[in-house]
C-alpha cells in the first residue's frame, strides 16, 4: 500500500506518526496503513538511530492507541496544533 502513497502522503504519514496525540488508527483512516505497515514505513524512510528514537517514543503510548486513550478524547491532535496565522 505504501507504494503507492505520493511524496506529499509518505511526508504526511511521517508526521503523523511522530505526533504524540495522533493514533496509529487515524493515520489507518486516512491512509489504510494499519499500525505493523507504519512501522515498516517508518523503518525504511527514517535513519536507524532516528527509527530507534521513534520507537521507543511511542511504544506503549497511551495516544498512540485509541483503544488506550482516555474516554472522550475523539481528536487527534492537540487543540492548538494547527494554528492559523
Amino acid at each position: 500500500m505504501s507504494s503507492t502513497l505520493t511524496p506529499e502522503d509518505l511526508s504526511r504519514v511521517i508526521e503523523m506518526a511522530w505526533e504524540d496525540r495522533t493514533p496509529f488508527e487515524a493515520i489507518e483512516a486516512c491512509f489504510g496503513l494499519p499500525e505493523k505497515e507504519v512501522i515498516k514505513l517508518m523503518r525504511r524512510e527514517l535513519k536507524a538511530g532516528s527509527f530507534r528514537l521513534w520507537r521507543k517514543r511511542v511504544s506503549g503510548r497511551n495516544t498512540k492507541h485509541a483503544r488506550l486513550r482516555p474516554e472522550g478524547v475523539l481528536r487527534a491532535h492537540c487543540p492548538t496544533q494547527y494554528k492559523h496565522r
